[in-house]
């Protein structure tokens, strides 16, 4: 497969890390990012225990990101689980160039991710709350 943009080993090999890690409560992030000049995905950061509106604030509200998110989604039963989530950042604010980079990549990442489900993240902080999240995960079932 010919993409325009390198996934480094030491990139799958932190995905397969946190795929697998085990989680029993709080919200984990793994942020991706594109480097432009080199044209390679590199981690930009690792969160473990994060709320979805301290992530918010983390990202960059004018770059695009790949954000690998293990949710802690709680049902009305008592009962938890903790689904995988790719939340495709793409503020718009976010320059023309890193956009399509970042859009020409996403379904190869997502693919290596090894993630089924999509979030498109587009408003920004203001957009990415926990209610936004739980309302794309329940509307999916």
């Amino acid at each position: 497969m010919s993409t325009t943009v390198d996934i480094p080993q030491e990139i799958k090999d932190a995905l397969k890390k946190f795929r697998f890690a085990r989680r029993s409560q709080g919200s984990a992030a793994l942020v991706i990012k594109i480097n432009k000049s080199k044209l390679i995905m590199e981690q930009d950061d690792l969160y473990d225990d994060i709320s979805i509106e301290e992530l918010a604030e983390e990202l960059p509200e004018n770059s695009p990101r790949y954000v690998v998110l293990s949710y802690e989604l709680n049902f009305d039963d008592g009962r938890k689980s903790f689904p995988l989530v790719l939340i495709n950042w793409a503020p718009s604010t976010s320059e023309i160039s890193a956009m399509t980079l970042h859009a020409s990549a996403l379904l190869t990442f997502q693919e290596i991710a090894g993630v089924s489900k999509v979030i498109e993240m587009r408003e920004g902080p203001e957009g990415l709350t926990k209610e936004a999240i739980d309302a794309k995960l329940n509307g999916g079932r």
